[in-house]
């Protein structure tokens, strides 16, 4: 295998990565706006569907990269399971604000995995996945930022 390869295979490796995490974090969100409670009830449920929403619109822009590289994908929620940095949450009787403080850190962590997914595209020379990555960062920081602002 060429350098080009190893690149190639590691930047797929990290979209999949990704999509896991993309998976879990929607699901994870969507649980939360299925769960959430207290007076905050209303602005939380809604603002958790967006951010489901937009999370679960990446899921196929990533499985699309993934294929046009050249590699399959996820293909089960075992596969998911298996390949996500997203902890599990089945407590159903958090409060509002550990909801939000959670998302928010997951929110953060999605930011970290996506810049380390571009510089792996940079490496191998992928400037489509480098670009598109760029978005979909954007998108996780205003995530991330409306979130920090409900904990303030």
């Amino acid at each position: 295998m060429t350098s080009k390869d190893n690149s190639k295979a590691a930047l797929i490796d990290s979209l999949n990565g990704l999509l896991a995490d993309t998976f879990a974090l929607y699901l994870k969100t969507k649980n939360f706006h299925w769960h959430v409670r207290g007076p905050q009830f209303h602005d939380l449920h809604l603002l958790f569907d967006t951010h489901a929403t937009e999370i679960f619109g990446l899921t196929d822009l990533i499985a699309e990269r993934v294929r046009k590289l050249g590699g399959t994908t996820m293909t089960s929620i075992g596969s998911i399971a298996a390949k996500t940095k997203v902890a599990d949450e089945d407590d159903t009787s958090l409060d509002a604000m550990a909801m939000v403080k959670r998302l928010f850190e997951d929110n953060t962590a999605f930011v970290a995995t996506l810049k380390s997914v571009k510089e792996l595209a940079g490496e191998a020379g992928d400037n489509a996945t480098d670009g598109i990555i760029d978005d979909w960062t954007d998108q996780a920081e205003q995530r991330a930022w409306f979130l920090r602002e409900i904990m303030a």
